[in-house]
């Protein structure tokens, strides 16, 4: 069983988990239910598993979009925001948007009452209700084995299709792109049988070289295309033809058509299963003439041919903040790394990147105890990292990947073995923490997190929090489950300092750590050798750190993981706490989250006084489970947004901003300094 559904051991009603995501939800009731397990068929939407139980009233006590459908699927309504429907006696099946997707199907009355806090659906009298569930949790399908050779490795990605769960505009959609095959380096081309191409009669033409091969993958992939060795990059379909190479260069139409294609596709499957008011469809209907209930049933190659018609500079503003941006050395060997990158529809590059001296990245010169040492001393005395530093070139996405042998500053470092350790895992359902403090001088942080941690009562949350550990201890610890490692210490080029030696990670078979913050001096190497042994990904240091601002750093990190950041998006507003922020980068995979937020999406707001009015500005975060393509509805909204990066500011009266940050406690900046809704004072901003 994918989902499971059991009874409220605290209260009436059933708990709904997903074991493999970590995610959990909760359908009170107004008795004790015991929910029995049923056939999924009963629904018209794919569900992992469903059961039924009988009641008058299912309240969800967290906010959700409701979609209320007829048996056939038509959509007859969406309750969002603060909403009442009412409807008489037939058969509904109402779709939660929670983490896990959540299907209610009954024949009965139906009013559904919507507000920022929870949602209730009464169905008049006691009443059999299915109640089914969905993992946003995607494997890949199977493995592709390709050679080195170009041509077989475009024939390797035009595979990649073979995932799309559909090819209307509604693939926009996280949830229906499945994740690509993975794809192995071998002796000779095998593709399976069932992920071959997705026939979509979409051809891509480009030179049998790594360098155009890798960059293009994502737009094969979202086109459910065939990629062909060809002269002139190009796209050609139903007699329609695109070039690639343009006067912005190849990288950056590539980049131009996926984004474009895709946010189209995001507007004009409003025509379809979820027929929303969507704030970007309203920004763009006045810039194009487009019949979009007409272009909704024209083909794949059609869409995408006036799609394309229309300049990109006329709708670049409207486009959502693009989730990822990876630059990747183009070699055989990172074609394995591919199909994960593609899975986050993320802009691949061949690298350009400048040569950085870890000198260039060490702060300026202070009196202090650091972390890599017993003893205080100044910053310029320290050594510096021996290792290649680079840095990327600046893009224009929220979170940027280097894929090659350097150290990347303001980038992560991604392996192919990070991700092939996050397919592998074994899941527990439960959030286990693990937090270190081998320095009696740290005990600030060490305190923090183990106050935070886990303070979410709502979550099943195992912390444990050990002092002063030896090598021996140290080593258990590692090799043990455990979602979050948290160590607070020394780290040298020995490895990790414990209370009667050295520990080096890289001495190690493997380790049972998911992810982890080595919030230590030059912790690099072992970060990159947790990664080897198993872990999916953490946050490091790039050089010796000062312990005042490890410090900030380390608390704003716990926080942020707890209330459901990813890794990356937790590192990008933490480091702007410090002066060292810059020493400090992700390894493997940052879209880890070690828990569930408590809206759709993490989220983070900026306020600035505007005399008597308040401008609030929130930016959204997406990791996990989740992808580019979701809709969130902001309380001070009638419309629906797409989420990824900022949404338009808004002006709210004092009582209306303190309504708004009651709702959830979320990270705050103001004047420069991150704050938390439920320590704010409003008066006093």
């Amino acid at each position: 069983m994918t989902i499971s559904f059991d009874s409220c051991e605290d209260d009436t009603g059933i708990v709904i988990r997903d074991p493999i995501e970590r995610r959990t939800c909760t359908l009170r009731t107004p008795d004790v239910v015991r929910p029995v397990s049923t056939d999924t068929r009963s629904c018209c939407f794919p569900v992992d598993d469903a059961v039924v139980v009988s009641t008058t009233r299912l309240t969800l006590p967290t906010p959700s979009a409701v979609y209320v459908r007829d048996e056939d699927g038509e959509m007859l309504s969406s309750v969002e925001g603060i909403d009442y429907e009412e409807l008489p006696e037939g058969v509904y099946s109402v779709e939660l948007c929670t983490p896990i997707k959540l299907y209610v199907i009954a024949e009965a009355e139906l009013r559904v009452t919507a507000s920022f806090d929870h949602v209730v659906l009464e169905f008049g009298s006691e009443t059999e209700v299915f109640v089914g569930g969905r993992s946003p949790h995607r494997n890949p399908a199977g493995t592709v084995t390709t050679t080195a050779d170009p041509v077989d490795m475009m024939a390797a990605i035009s595979a990649f299709g073979s995932a799309l769960k559909t090819t209307s505009p509604e693939r926009s959609f996280p949830t229906l792109r499945g994740h690509p095959p993975t794809v192995e380096l071998g002796d000779e081309l095998h593709v399976p049988d069932d992920l071959r191409p997705a026939g979509t009669g979409i051809q891509i033409e480009v030179p049998p070289e790594y360098e155009y091969i890798f960059p293009v993958a994502p737009l094969v992939y979202y086109l459910g295309a065939r990629l062909v060795p060809g002269n002139v990059p190009r796209i050609i379909a139903d007699g329609f033809e695109h070039p690639l190479q343009m006067r912005r260069g190849f990288e950056k139409e590539v980049e131009r058509v996926l984004k474009q294609t895709f946010f189209f596709d995001c507007v004009t499957r409003t025509e379809g299963l979820y027929p929303i008011e969507l704030h970007e469809r309203q920004q763009v209907e006045s810039v194009v003439s487009f019949d979009f209930e007409r272009l909704y049933d024209t083909s794949l190659a059609e869409q995408l041919e006036a799609y394309l018609s229309i300049p990109y500079e006329c709708i670049e503003e409207h486009l959502p903040d693009w989730q990822l941006t990876t630059h990747v050395a183009p070699t055989a060997e990172n074609i394995e790394m591919v199909p994960f990158l593609v899975d986050d529809l993320a802009v691949i590059r061949t690298p350009e990147a400048r040569e950085v001296s870890a000198s260039a990245i060490q702060v300026p010169a202070v009196e202090e105890f650091v972390r890599g040492t017993d003893s205080t001393r100044s910053t310029a005395e320290l050594p510096l990292s021996p290792r290649s530093l680079v840095e990327p070139e600046t893009t224009d996405s929220l979170e940027q990947m280097w894929v090659g042998e350097d150290a990347p500053v303001g980038a992560s470092k991604a392996t192919t073995t990070a991700f092939r350790n996050r397919l592998e895992r074994t899941p527990t359902g439960k959030i286990d923490i693990t937090v270190v403090c081998n320095d009696e001088h740290m005990h600030e942080e060490r305190n923090l997190a183990d106050s935070v941690y886990g303070s979410r009562d709502e979550l099943p949350f195992d912390v444990t929090v050990y002092n002063d550990r030896t090598v021996s201890d140290l080593r258990s610890i590692l090799e043990s489950e455990t979602q979050f490692f948290h160590y607070i210490g020394h780290i040298d080029e020995k490895g990790f300092k414990c209370a009667d030696g050295m520990l080096d990670v890289r001495t190690l078979d493997s380790v049972g750590v998911e992810a982890f913050l080595l919030n230590a001096c030059q912790s690099y190497e072992q970060g990159m050798a947790l990664i080897d042994a198993g872990a999916v990904g953490g946050v490091v240091t790039l050089n010796d750190v000062i312990n005042s601002g490890a410090v900030r750093v380390g608390k704003s990190m716990v926080r942020l993981l707890n209330r459901g950041f990813p890794l990356w998006a937790a590192l990008d507003i933490a480091r702007d706490r410090s002066i060292i922020g810059g020493q400090y980068t992700v390894v493997g995979d940052g879209s880890v989250d070690m828990v569930q937020t408590e809206s759709a999406v993490a989220l983070l707001f900026e306020i600035k006084r505007k005399g008597e009015l308040f401008e609030l500005k929130r930016r959204t975060y997406i990791g996990g489970a989740d992808g580019l393509g979701g809709i969130v509805k902001p309380q001070t909204s009638d419309r629906m947004f797409l989420t990824s990066g900022s949404l338009p500011p808004v002006t709210l009266s004092a009582d209306e901003l303190e309504s708004h940050l009651s709702l959830e406690n979320v990270p705050i900046s103001v004047d420069g300094q991150l704050v938390w809704s439920e320590e704010i004072d409003v008066a006093e901003l």
